[in-house]
């Protein structure tokens, strides 16, 4: 029984609900844990239904998960109670009583922000400005807000407690490594640390109790918002290679570059990552769609596959090969 981080290699974006959704699935997940804020949406797609979620964990599907949210999280009470609808999971949501609130004046000073909005390209959804005010001590947390005391809980004591004896869990980060606000593309980043470390210390474990960190990488990179992006195309290319997408919070189109070693090397290194889930092997070869077995894949895609391999020095565990939860090629077993 394992406790695994699912952390972003690249901007976001790479598809780690997907990963968390199957995993779910495949190793009956006990606990999931979501950190982070709404500014990062998780997409699932379950049973012919497209969930796009920003704060309830991606592995709700699996009726028999425990699904949390950490401490270091901040809340928009109306989407949590939006996605607890949506998702049917009302009986086994829990969150920490020291999860902070995002407040309508939050919203309203991060829209109203031109630096932030113009040009570092936020989201808009007031995390910023929550994050700041917590930092002040000044925060409203989830203990405060009457209608969430149904859920709240000690999360830190509920995972650790579940690692003592040995059950499966997840802890499931948002955005990726260079949106960090400490290792990211400053200051084109994001209000907080997005990397393993932090997603640990939102949750209340310690180091010592990860098995695995499954580092995430789309297999073409992609960005929303403003700051660099090695290697990018121009609009009519990604189009042309079907690279185009819309983000899930916000529905700006994403900018689009090749798989990138050099921040691949570098996210794995700041990670600790052990394993890469790669995603969207088959946006980059079409010919691989739904396939689910790996000696069924291209030869190009093999290839590719075993490049990442050979230069980043850990094993390509995970491969997705389209947008259903199911659409994955598990090699844990053959590699680890």
């Amino acid at each position: 029984m394992t406790t695994t981080v699912i952390v972003g290699g690249f901007f976001g974006d790479e598809g780690k609900g997907k990963v968390v959704s199957y995993l779910a699935l495949k190793d009956n997940v006990k606990i999931a844990v979501r950190t982070g804020s709404v500014n990062a949406g998780h997409t699932v797609n379950w049973n012919g239904k497209t969930y796009k979620l920003r704060i309830i964990p991606s592995a709700f599907m699996n009726e028999d998960s425990r699904l949390l949210i950490g401490a270091g999280a901040n809340i928009n009470v109306n989407i949590f109670f939006k996605e607890i609808r949506e998702t049917g999971t009302e009986k086994r949501v829990g969150i920490d009583e020291q999860a902070s609130i995002i407040e309508e004046k939050h919203i309203l000073e991060d829209r109203g922000n031109s630096y932030l909005s113009k040009t570092i390209g936020t989201t808009g959804q007031g995390v910023g400005p929550a994050i700041a005010e917590r930092v002040r001590r000044k925060a409203k947390l989830a203990r405060d807000i009457p209608e969430l005391n149904p859920y709240l809980t000690d999360v830190a004591g509920e995972v650790n407690e579940a690692i003592e004896k040995g059950e499966n869990v997840i802890l499931e980060g948002t955005q990726g490594t260079f949106l960090s606000l400490y290792h990211g593309t400053y200051p084109y980043v994001t209000g907080r640390d997005t990397t393993a470390a932090a997603i640990c210390s939102e949750v209340g474990v310690g180091p010592t109790k990860i098995d695995d960190v499954l580092i995430v990488f789309k297999s073409y990179v992609t960005r929303v918002g403003a700051g660099p992006l090695p290697g990018e195309l121009s609009l009519e290319e990604a189009e042309r290679r079907g690279w185009l997408e819309k983000a899930t919070v916000t529905g700006r189109i994403r900018r689009a570059a090749p798989f990138n070693y050099e921040l691949a090397r570098k996210a794995i290194m700041i990670n600790g990552a052990t394993q890469i889930a790669l995603t969207k092997i088959d946006i980059v070869f079409p010919e691989c769609k739904g396939i689910k077995d790996y000696d069924k894949l291209s030869l190009n895609a093999k290839k590719f596959i075993e490049e990442i391999e050979n230069k980043l020095k850990i094993p390509v565990t995970m491969i997705g090969t389209g947008p259903e939860a199911e659409n994955i090629i598990d090699l844990r077993r053959e590699k680890i």
